[in-house]
């Protein structure tokens, strides 16, 4: 295998540590636009990544010529740049972690890159009369894009790591207009993703999501009302607690954004190295991220270091716990790599990615977290977000709003803003529910950006005297 044979060539050219992965990502998807359908697209890439340490230097090259000339020629280009390297920056090394031989997988039953592009359609025309049906308002504006996808790896380092990978996946994004004459327009961007085959388009609920949202857009338009600015106890649902999860704490505790390796691209982080037994919040927040959740979006077993996945338990009891390391943050910090390093295609570098950050449930229901709620507003999902480059400064603009009486969901109202500091909006959290939800999404990172599959999750939450205004 030429794999193994580059492997040897560097270790023998003075690598301290080299690794192969070749990468194939393979797609097909077909579009809908206002009920017309347009060319579907195919697209497959495939190459190898090469990364090597030397004299405490780390440096990456990639080619998608498989030949052995170019695959030596890449293998020694990394080389010599980590050489180069050497001379003029800090020193950096990798954690010590066991070796693996492992082939897995996501067990599918029909190949999602198989699947026929007028099947792809038939769901998607299915949706989309679906939507139609929706009364009150016209849909003049209606994108409907989703597919399929394959995802095969072969890793190997010189510790003697082999790992062979694939994961399939079906996913899309929705995007509709709702218009009423004299009441204006509103818009909804919906995604979704799992991992498996094309039979997980069946448990999806693309008609009824599609339709229920419709619905609300009409609600929105015709019954919403403009929030009155004030302190408010607030409930959110599982989408906007997905969010606040995933950018105030997944993004905030990514360790190279600490050290800030990410400062020149996605930014940095307000979170510092000694800052771990920090409290950050309330004793009822507890934030993970879980790359094994079965049938995720952001699904994998051994991450693209050879590192088997865990559990990581961010934040416990309002406390951050524990960061999201690769090899090299790890080595740095005194610990061990808790398999967070990805790498979106070939010709990227694995760098720290979140997988599926969620916000652990609690024991209430949405009714009892409402029921405590005299004068407060009911957020189901979020129409935009916005956070600032340390993760620090937040701000969510709600989709689908209602405002709370006397525990009671009343009338609706038109994208009220939560703006606070990402420790105010955890310190106000009291109670959180047990309705557990994950939606997909696309977490970008990177330079050259890496859109990575993720999920993002959370149940119902309730929050203590939150000063909300009108967007």
């Amino acid at each position: 295998m030429d794999g193994e044979r580059l492997l040897d060539l560097l270790t023998k050219e003075g690598a301290d540590y080299a690794e192969v992965r070749f990468h194939r990502n393979v797609e097909v998807s077909a579009l809908l636009k206002n009920g017309e359908a347009e060319p579907p697209e195919y697209s497959e890439v495939y190459g190898v990544g090469v990364r090597v340490l030397k004299g405490g230097a780390l440096a990456f090259a990639s080619t998608n010529m498989l030949d052995w000339e170019s695959l030596k020629t890449t293998g020694l280009r990394a080389l010599r740049m980590a050489e180069a390297c050497a001379r003029h920056s800090a020193r950096t090394s990798m954690s010590e972690e066991p070796t693996v031989n492992k082939k897995w997988g996501v067990e599918f039953k029909e190949n999602p890159i198989e699947v026929d592009a007028s099947s792809i359609l038939e769901v998607l025309r299915s949706v989309d009369s679906s939507l139609l049906e929706v009364k009150g308002a016209s849909f003049p504006n209606r994108l409907l894009v989703f597919g399929g996808s394959l995802e095969e790896k072969d890793y190997l380092n010189s510790e003697g790591t082999r790992i062979h990978s694939i994961v399939p996946r079906v996913g899309g994004y929705f995007i509709l207009t709702a218009s009423v004459g004299g009441r204006g327009t509103v818009q909804r961007s919906l995604q979704f993703g799992e991992s498996g085959g094309w039979e997980r388009v069946r448990s999806m609920r693309l008609n009824e999501v599609a339709k229920e949202e419709g619905e609300a857009m009409v609600r929105i338009l015709m019954e919403g009302r403009t929030v009155p600015p004030g302190r408010y106890d607030v409930v959110v649902g599982g989408e906007v607690s997905g969010i606040i999860a995933h950018e105030g704490c997944g993004h905030s505790q990514e360790a190279d954004r600490i050290m800030g390796r990410e400062g020149a691209q996605a930014g940095e982080s307000y979170v510092k190295r000694d800052m771990l037994g920090r409290r950050i919040g309330s004793p009822a927040v507890n934030i993970s991220d879980l790359p094994s959740l079965p049938n995720s979006y952001g699904f994998y077993l051994y991450d693209d270091e050879g590192v088997e996945v865990r559990k990581k338990r961010l934040i416990v009891g309002g406390v951050i716990n524990e960061f999201l390391h690769n090899r090299e943050t790890a080595r740095e910090f005194g610990v061990k790599s808790n398999g967070a390093a990805r790498a979106t295609m070939y010709s990227r570098e694995p760098i720290i990615r979140m997988s599926n950050t969620f916000v652990e449930p609690g024991d209430y229901s949405l009714e009892e977290l409402l029921e405590d709620v005299r004068q407060g507003i009911y957020i189901k999902s979020f129409r935009e977000w916005n956070i600032d480059d340390i993760r620090w400064n937040n701000r969510y603009v709600g989709f689908e709003a209602y405002m709370v009486e006397n525990g009671k969901i009343g009338q609706p109202v038109v994208a009220p803003v939560i703006e606070a500091t990402t420790e105010v909006i955890f310190s106000s959290i009291d109670a959180v529910g047990k309705d557990l939800i994950f939606k997909a999404a696309t977490c970008g990172k990177g330079q050259p950006d890496q859109g990575a599959p993720v999920w993002t999750g959370g149940p119902s939450m309730r929050m203590r005297g939150l000063y909300i205004k009108g967007r």
